[in-house]
């Protein structure tokens, strides 16, 4: 990913942290933000992979979830990273 496509997915990011976080001050349990964002974000993943109307074989589902892992994998060490002033 270039520095450029880097700082708009981080911008993005944090475009969805801040609306959680906008729920949870509204007084929304933050356990139920965290299950309707990921909810929305499987929908999402849906659309990308099968359009509005298809849905995603087994196969399409394991990808997914790599992708999910990949992405909280990197979220812990940039977490760990920055935990331990190296960031």
């Amino acid at each position: 990913m270039s520095k450029n496509d880097m700082r708009e997915y981080n911008e993005l990011a944090s475009r969805f942290i801040t609306l959680a976080n906008q729920m949870k001050d509204e007084g929304k349990p933050i356990d139920m933000v965290n299950a309707s964002l990921m909810s929305a974000s499987c929908f999402y993943a849906t659309y990308t992979a099968a359009g509005d109307d298809g849905g995603l074989t087994d196969s399409g589902i394991e990808k997914v979830v790599e992708v999910y892992k990949v992405n909280l994998e990197n979220v812990q060490k940039y977490k760990a990273e920055h935990a331990n002033g190296e960031g």
